[in-house]
């Protein structure tokens, strides 16, 4: 099993709180190569086949879209479970969205593997697009 250091919980620690501090280089850093990002899982508007992205130029692209324009984004993790290389967090997540004028509040369960050298493989986000709950700022 990973380090402490290492494990897929520290490793979704530090991603979530490089999100929190619009840290796009730290961000991508913790990204293996050849990682994947499915947020959400499935066809939406965010990814529309459902293929995730995959690899570091598309990482970094998802990042710049979809990441980047928001004024915040703030994770409040419910319940987390580490689970050899893995980790499930279930909990919310808050965008001021762009202007500052909503939020959109995601639940859901967010899931981190590690791939035993320090590095995230996988990202995958299980909520709904179409049940995010937009309100006034």
């Amino acid at each position: 099993m990973a380090s402490l250091a290492g494990s897929a919980r520290d490793l979704a620690r530090r991603s979530q709180a490089a999100v929190r501090r619009k840290d796009r280089a730290e961000w991508l850093s913790l990204f293996a190569p050849d990682a994947v990002v499915e947020d959400p899982v499935g066809p939406s508007p965010l990814d529309e086949l459902g293929a995730g992205h995959r690899g570091s130029a598309a990482i970094a692209a998802f990042y710049d879209a979809v990441i980047a324009p928001n004024e915040s984004i703030t994770f409040e993790i419910e319940s987390s479970y580490l689970c050899g290389e893995e980790v499930a967090d279930v909990g919310v997540i808050r965008t001021v969205l762009p202007g500052g004028r909503h939020v959109a509040v995601v639940h859901g369960v967010y899931t981190y593997r590690a791939n035993g050298t320090g590095q995230i493989a996988a990202l995958r986000a299980f909520w709904q697009y179409d049940q995010a709950e937009i309100i006034e700022a």
